[in-house]
């Protein structure tokens, strides 16, 4: 029943084999037709040795995997300024780009660094953006990313996401004494992987408190389902359910209060909210059919969740207190896992597209549906929190492997991490400084 939806078919669907290599390798696949021309110039260095880092290299990168820009060769670089003073903006209207930025990375005195960049118009020759970001040594990475995103905002109008980052669980020798599966958090570009849990037997739906701080998620370390919540900076961690019967699904509400989840308690799968603080459980829905997959509205007034009530999976909606669900998904027989658009306005859904289980998007205004994937057996959608991408799990061969795809559909990317089977991504949201 509910093809995806129960937990022992879902623990299934992690059990895939391969040797963990760490790392994700970012691939695009697909990119808008005309992407924007912009050359980012090597950073000045001013402290002792080389530098740290490769801020405009890391910069670059950034932009071109959005899928948006096309980052000129360095090679192709008539000159090499580090500061607005010192562009002749005749030689990059030579080499065609639109946009420019220049900048220099500096050391002071206490081992701490500072960013500093502008970002011109490169055919007009006027200064769009100037900035100076003080960054710990620590930070540094993540600073550049917070460029990156700054230089994204100013030129697409809207917030970049370089500095958010990703979760998924990881899988290795599975169907063996020593499976190992892993609860992984990662820079969205790949890099600064870390390992937050590690455990012969499944984890599963990893799902991001709203200042990004935590992660809650479904662990059968101890041979049943079980909800934690870690905390990942200390890595403190808690068991927020572990009712008999089925603990799934967990879901942050905004106020990063309670968890929206699924439990089998009264002996059939049904959504409930729990306080997590004074572990207060609040039936939602009630009925003899598969409940499951919740996720919050923005305000907190509505729960969407997947249901078989209608004799097939479909998405439903229902207040967050309870009331008479209502079916918002008819096109198809096979809808599930939704996921909402930072805006409110889409849900990323497991769409069934002739036979092939893919990523679409639903309009809740118009009741249509998208199909944005183009894979046989996509799953697990999760939004970016500018609204723009959607990573989801996929099958390349043989093994599991993430993507992402834009809303539009006109980005695709594949991130793989060397043999390592990959599920259950979800993306964080902007990220709260600690």
């Amino acid at each position: 029943m509910l093809r995806r939806l129960s937990l022992v078919t879902a623990a299934m669907l992690l059990c895939l084999a391969g040797p963990a290599k760490g790392q994700l390798e970012i691939v695009i696949s697909r990119g808008v037709d005309k992407p924007v021309p912009v050359a980012i110039v090597p950073f000045g260095w001013d402290g002792p040795g080389e530098a740290p880092i490769d801020v405009a290299a890391i910069v670059a990168a950034n932009l071109e995997r959005s899928g948006r820009f096309a980052a000129l060769d360095r090679a192709d670089m008539l000159q090499r300024p580090t500061t607005g003073a010192e562009i002749d903006f005749r030689s990059w209207r030579m080499v065609a780009v639109d946009a420019l930025v220049v900048g220099q990375l500096q050391q002071s005195p206490n081992g701490d660094y500072a960013i500093q960049f502008q970002l011109f118009d490169a055919l007009r020759g006027e200064q769009l953006l100037g900035y100076r970001l003080p960054v710990s040594a620590a930070a540094l990475r993540s600073g550049t990313h917070r460029v990156s995103d700054l230089i994204y905002e100013r030129l697409t109008g809207v917030p970049g996401v370089f500095s958010t980052r990703i979760a998924w669980v990881s899988v290795s020798r599975a169907g063996r004494a020593d499976a190992r599966y892993r609860l992984v958090v990662a820079d969205a570009d790949g890099e600064n992987e870390q390992v937050m849990f590690e455990s012969p037997q499944p984890i599963m739906s990893p799902s991001w408190s709203p200042d990004g701080r935590r992660i809650a998620y479904v662990s059968f370390e101890n041979g049943v389902a079980e909800i934690y919540i870690q905390t990942l900076r200390t890595g403190d961690r808690i068991r927020a359910s572990a009712r008999p019967g089925v603990n799934s699904a967990p879901s942050f509400s905004p106020d990063g209060r309670r968890l929206a989840l699924t439990l089998s308690r009264d002996g059939n799968l049904d959504i409930y909210t729990l306080d997590v603080a004074g572990q207060v459980l609040t039936r939602i829905t009630d009925w003899p059919s598969i409940e499951t997959e919740p996720v919050w509205s923005a305000d907190g007034r509505t729960l969407y969740f997947t249901s078989d009530r209608s004799g097939n999976p479909q998405i439903y909606r229902v207040g967050s207190d309870g009331g008479r669900p209502e079916r918002i998904t008819f096109e198809g027989r096979y809808n599930a896992r939704p996921r909402l658009s930072p805006d409110g306005r889409q849900l990323a859904v497991v769409h069934n597209d002739r036979g092939n289980y893919r990523i679409a998007v639903l309009d809740l205004a118009r009741g249509s549906i998208q199909v944005l994937s183009d894979g046989r057996d996509d799953e697990s959608p999760s939004f970016a929190p500018n609204g723009e991408m959607i990573i989801y799990a996929t099958r390349e061969g043989g093994r599991g492997v993430l993507a992402t795809v834009s809303a539009d559909g006109r980005v695709r990317q594949r991130l793989s991490s060397g043999g390592e089977d990959v599920r259950e991504p979800a993306w964080s949201p902007f990220l709260l400084a600690n």
